[in-house]
C-alpha cells in the first residue's frame, strides 16, 4: 500500500500557476511592516505570490488544501480575529465558486479580507472552459459592500495593495499573471473609486481594465501616428466605478470604447453603459470583449488574436466608432 497523499501539499504544476513574483515580493514587504497580515492559500502556498511571503513569514501562511470555498471562510475567521488576511485564489474559482462565501462571510460582515484572484481572464485558457475566468467582474460588482479593483501592471498592483490595506471591508483584486510589462514609470497615486489616465485624446476615449489596458495604450499610440488622438483611461477601480471620469469622457470626446478580457455581458462595458444611460449622456458607446458564449480552448495569445483583443483589433473598433454617425 502506497503512502497517503498529503492533502495540504502543493500539487498544482508550475505551468499552471506561474507568475506573480512582483506581487509576492510586495506582499512580503507589507508583511515585514505589518504583523497582522497573513496569507491563506488553497493548495497554492507554493505559487510565487504566496511562496515569497512564506519564505519570510512561514508561520503566517495557511494552506487549506484544494478547498477554495473553505479557504474563504477561514480567511473571514482570521479577519474576525484581528488579522488582515490575503487569500490567494485561482481566478476561475474565486468569484464563480466562492460567491456565497464572499457575500455572506465577508461583504455582509464587512470583514477586511483581501482576495487575490490571480490568473483571471484567459490566463489559464489552455485548460478550457472550467478555467476561463470571464464572469468575475459581473459577479463581484453585484455583491454589496465589496470593493473590486484590477491592477494593470506591477506598479499599479503595489499602489492598490497599499492604498486598500486599511479599507474596512473586503477587497477583490482581479489579477492576470501578476507580472505584466510595466505601464507606469513609478508607483501611481490611486484614489478610491477613480480611474488612472494613461493618454490624452480629443477624438474618442478607450476605457479598459487589467490586461486590456496594455492593448488599449498600444492602439492609441498607433493611431496617434495618424493624427488621431485617443484618450485612455485605466479602470483600476471597477467598484466603486469612476462615474465622473466616464461622464467627462462622454462630454469631451463623445465616443467611448470599452475593452476587457471578460464576457461582454455584465462586465466593464455594461457598467459604463449603465452610467451613461442613468445620466442621459449621449455619447456613442462600443463594447469590446469576449462574446457571451463558451469560448474556444487554446493558448491565451491565440485566443486574444481570435477574438480581436489586440492593439490591431482595438484600432479597428476605434475606426468603426469614429465613422459612426
Amino acid at each position: 500500500m502506497g503512502e497517503a497523499v498529503d492533502v495540504f501539499s502543493f500539487t498544482a504544476g508550475e505551468a499552471e500557476v506561474d507568475g506573480g513574483e512582483s506581487i509576492g515580493a510586495a506582499l512580503a514587504k507589507l508583511g515585514d511592516e505589518r504583523p497582522d497580515i497573513v496569507v491563506v492559500a488553497p493548495d497554492l502556498s507554493g505559487a510565487p505570490i504566496a511562496a515569497i511571503f512564506a519564505a519570510r513569514h512561514p508561520e503566517r501562511v495557511f494552506d487549506c488544501g484544494i478547498a477554495e470555498c473553505n479557504a474563504m471562510s477561514v480567511a473571514a475567521g482570521l479577519a474576525a480575529s484581528g488579522y488582515i488576511p490575503f487569500v490567494l485564489q485561482m481566478g476561475a474559482f474565486s468569484a464563480l465558486k466562492c460567491a456565497e462565501q464572499i457575500r455572506t462571510d465577508m461583504a455582509y460582515t464587512q470583514l477586511p479580507v483581501r482576495i487575490l484572484s490571480a490568473w483571471s481572464g484567459l490566463t489559464m485558457a489552455y485548460f478550457g472552459t472550467s478555467h476561463h475566468a470571464v464572469e468575475d467582474i459581473a459577479i463581484t460588482r453585484a455583491i454589496a459592500g465589496l470593493t473590486v479593483v484590477a491592477p494593470s501592471d506591477p506598479h499599479s498592483a503595489l499602489a492598490l495593495l497599499r492604498s486598500t490595506l486599511d479599507h474596512p471591508g473586503p477587497v477583490f483584486f482581479r489579477i492576470a499573471s501578476g507580472d505584466e510589462p510595466r505601464l507606469y514609470k513609478g508607483i501611481p497615486s490611486v484614489a478610491r473609486g477613480q480611474f488612472l489616465r494613461l493618454h490624452e485624446g480629443r477624438d474618442a476615449t478607450i476605457i479598459a481594465t487589467g490586461l486590456a489596458i496594455h492593448w488599449a495604450f498600444a492602439a492609441a499610440s498607433m493611431l496617434e501616428g495618424e493624427g488621431i488622438q485617443i484618450g485612455v483611461l485605466d479602470a483600476v477601480y471597477l467598484k466603486p466605478l469612476d462615474e465622473a471620469a466616464i461622464l467627462e469622457a462622454a462630454w469631451e470626446t463623445g465616443r467611448i470604447l470599452t475593452v476587457e478580457e471578460h464576457n461582454v455581458a455584465g462586465g466593464l462595458g455594461t457598467a459604463v453603459a449603465d452610467v451613461l444611460a442613468r445620466n442621459g449622456a449621449g455619447a456613442k458607446l462600443s463594447v469590446h470583449g469576449l462574446p457571451d458564449e463558451h469560448l474556444l480552448v487554446a493558448r491565451p495569445a491565440e485566443l486574444h488574436a481570435h477574438y480581436g483583443l489586440t492593439p490591431e483589433g482595438i484600432v479597428e473598433k476605434i475606426r468603426t466608432l469614429l465613422e459612426a454617425r
